[in-house]
């Protein structure tokens, strides 16, 4: 196997644990420690393999670094999880700076209508939330919580194609 071949298959490591933070996050309202830790790890044997420049993983852990500040100013602030603050800071450090501006927009619209879309939800069907499974109905109670690990896996899938570093290392089809 290529180098570029394991490039590639480390490099949907992102994509896979997102799609899991998100479903983790729907099914139990955590996002396990172990996933962002790995997710953050998986990042250095891809860099390494696709020859980053010093510059370069300096600006990836300094993005990693503000991904991690302003997730920290989120979940101070209640707008978020603390699974969720550190999934911010680990999918940030894959992205490179157009990725990483990328990813707070796109994760802030997924987020709104997720949020918008839930409250909505909730009006209609809180009556149901006791007679659905744990898992479903814990997001039709009143004050329950907003799964915000979809929205972040909503936004880092999407800003993979402004990501510098990403588009480099999987080939993606122009929007």
């Amino acid at each position: 196997m290529s180098s570029v071949s394991i490039v590639v298959l480390l490099a949907c490591l992102y994509p896979i644990a997102l799609f899991w933070a998100a479903f983790s996050d729907l099914t139990t309202m955590t996002i396990p420690n172990r996933l962002t830790i790995g997710l953050a790890v998986a990042f250095v044997p891809v860099a390494l393999l696709s020859h980053l420049s010093l510059t370069d993983w300096g600006i990836h852990l300094g993005l990693g670094l503000a991904g991690l500040v302003l997730g920290m100013i989120f979940f101070a602030l209640r707008f978020m999880g603390g699974g969720d603050a550190k999934l911010l800071a680990a999918a940030s450090l894959w992205l490179g700076f157009h990725g990483f501006v990328a990813l707070f927009l796109y994760t802030a619209i997924f987020g709104g209508v997720l949020t918008l879309g839930l409250l909505g939800l909730r009006q209609f069907f809180s009556l149901y939330g006791p007679k659905l499974p744990r898992w479903l109905g814990q997001h039709f109670e009143p004050k329950g919580d907003i799964p915000y690990g979809i929205a972040i896996c909503a936004g880092g899938i999407a800003a993979l194609w402004q990501s510098d570093f990403m588009s480099t290392v999987l080939p993606l089809p122009p929007l």
